[in-house]
């Protein structure tokens, strides 16, 4: 069973940074997958950062260019470094991994951001 543990969060001010990171139970080197997830007020789950084993990543359109997924193999976390807050990016952010094909989700943490 994998465990994902997310320290960080917050409050932070719109056109603030933050940096959010998950720390894995096992060696995230051969983790398939792992993303970070947002759920806002009165909002369905969204991914927002992908990253694959041979760290390729993707991000949906609302982050690009404010949001960087990067992951530290000798550390077991992957991290998500936010800049340039919205109101909007205010949400319960989740870490996850896909994991020899099973799905494992951290317990989310919260961000929200001041306007």
């Amino acid at each position: 069973q994998v465990q994902l543990v997310e320290p960080g969060g917050g409050l932070v001010q719109a056109g603030g940074s933050l940096r959010l990171s998950c720390a894995a139970s096992e060696n995230i080197g051969r983790f398939n997958k792992m993303a970070w997830y947002r759920q806002g007020p009165g909002k369905q789950r969204e991914s927002v950062a992908t990253i694959t084993i041979d760290g390729r990543t993707n991000y949906v359109d609302s982050v690009k260019g404010r949001f960087t997924i990067s992951r530290d193999n000798a550390k077991n976390t992957v991290y998500l470094e936010m800049l340039s807050l919205k109101s909007d990016d205010t949400a319960v952010y989740y870490c996850y991994a896909n994991v020899r094909f099973s799905d494992y989700w951290g317990q989310g943490t919260q961000v929200t951001v001041s306007s």
